[in-house]
């Protein structure tokens, strides 16, 4: 094994994972940053991070090698895989970007290197799926000249406390010598230690079931969300009571979308129905979340078909487009969820998002982002995301509706007691 001080790191991929990742490397050791994206190099290189996962002193104070030449591979030992790992349209897992990923560290593998994946997987992936590929575009055998590791992630965007640093980081190699170079590596690194996996299977396993363990109690959420409903009770008043207890767990209702939360249990599934299981709790937990949308589109209807207003008529303007609040992130949104719901009786809702970028809003969903201006005289408003900017804006936001019209507050970010009189107010 060799010595840490010898490792050159290389980290592919540089979104909200592997950026943070390769900056933190870059203290200790020589590190290179690579992306496909020439874009993303290029904004990186001049300090903006579209992510905001870190700052422009972040970036014009490190020693990162940025690059999107995968030439300068070829002299890295240690190799990092940071790369999104999405679903398709049916909810299968899309291994394209780690496949993609493997066959660019591939060819640049020599004899003694490692490659560790952070990707999000199903048990099985790195070794049976990445091991073939960097095998056959190497020419070497994994385990033998060359060896795998696996070490997901556990970044959550926007959090400022829980940092890569922070985070107790799960790690595992496919022989004993790979897995302590593994641990050593990031333990470098991670302040907050390192726990050594028995196997890589375990290191995926572990990921994948973080999230999973998630969105079931959100599930749960959402299911008692629509029983109160029906009782004519506010679900946040009904936990808040609940949480008075020490060993009450405290989840809250809402939509479950972004990278993990709500694609990384199809991972799991996907590989249990290939094994012959069907996981009936994990599918309807992921069915109830997906349904939240639709639900808070019917609460909107039932308010303004009580009004007596033409639905088409309606004026519904949206508060939010990422998949939470405060941060630019807007991969695998579930307000599209709404918008296409309500449009589906035939009302056209305006969304507001200011921290999600416009083009990409228009390109992944279709949907043109509104001004605020525009939010004049509203039959409905929607507080979808829960933005500071907005929880701080929202007396001049409720003075946009008019008397009569409706609040919806999917994260239950509003007091009850505030909302201007004359208006109606219903939470999930």
């Amino acid at each position: 094994m060799i010595a840490l001080e010898q490792e050159k790191i290389c980290v592919i991929g540089l979104g909200y994972v592997g950026l943070p990742v390769a900056l933190s490397f870059a203290k200790k050791l020589p590190t290179v940053g690579f992306d496909i994206r020439q874009k993303r190099i290029d904004e990186l290189k001049q300090g903006h991070d579209d992510t905001a996962e870190v700052t422009t002193a972040d970036l014009t104070g490190t020693k990162l090698e940025l690059t999107a030449d995968p030439a300068r591979l070829k002299d890295c030992t240690f190799f990092i895989v940071a790369v999104p790992t999405p679903i398709d349209s049916n909810n299968r897992p899309d291994l394209g970007p780690v496949i993609a990923a493997s066959k660019t560290v591939g060819p640049h593998l020599k004899k003694g290197d490692v490659v560790c994946y952070e990707s999000t997987v199903y048990p099985g992936v790195t070794e049976d799926v990445c091991g073939p590929i960097l095998e056959k575009l190497s020419g070497l055998k994994a385990g033998q000249d060359f060896f795998l590791g696996y070490s997901p992630e556990r970044i959550n965007p926007g959090d400022k406390e829980h940092t890569f640093e922070r985070i107790v980081k799960v790690t595992s190699g496919d022989t004993p010598e790979s897995a302590e170079r593994v641990a050593r590596a990031y333990a470098a690194v991670v302040t907050a230690g390192v726990h050594r996996a028995q196997s890589i299977k375990v290191a995926e396993a572990a990921k994948v079931i973080e999230n999973t363990q998630r969105d079931l109690n959100i599930a749960l959420m959402n299911e008692l969300a629509l029983i109160f409903d029906r009782m004519g009770i506010r679900t946040k008043d009904v936990l808040d009571a609940a949480g008075t207890k020490w060993n009450f767990l405290r989840f809250t209702p809402g939509l479950v979308g972004g990278h993990c939360i709500g694609v990384d249990p199809y991972y799991l599934t996907t590989k249990a129905e290939e094994l012959g299981y069907l996981p009936e709790v994990i599918l309807a937990g992921r069915r109830i979340n997906n349904n939240v949308g639709p639900f808070i589109a019917q609460k909107c209807v039932q308010f303004l078909s009580s009004g007596d207003l033409p639905l088409k008529a309606a004026k519904v303007g949206i508060l939010g487009l990422t998949f939470k609040e405060n941060v630019p992130d807007l991969r695998n949104s579930k307000i599209p969820d709404i918008v296409a719901a309500l449009k589906q009786y035939g009302i056209s809702a305006m969304v507001h998002e200011p921290l999600g970028d416009a083009d990409e809003a228009k390109h992944e969903y279709g949907i043109t982002l509104a001004s605020l201006d525009d939010y004049r005289d509203l039959d409905v408003l929607i507080f979808a995301v829960s933005h500071q900017q907005y929880i701080d804006q929202r007396a001049d936001l409720l003075a946009r509706v008019k008397p009569g019209g409706v609040v919806v507050d999917v994260k239950s970010a509003l007091d009850p007691k505030a909302i201007p009189a004359g208006l109606r107010y219903w939470s999930l």
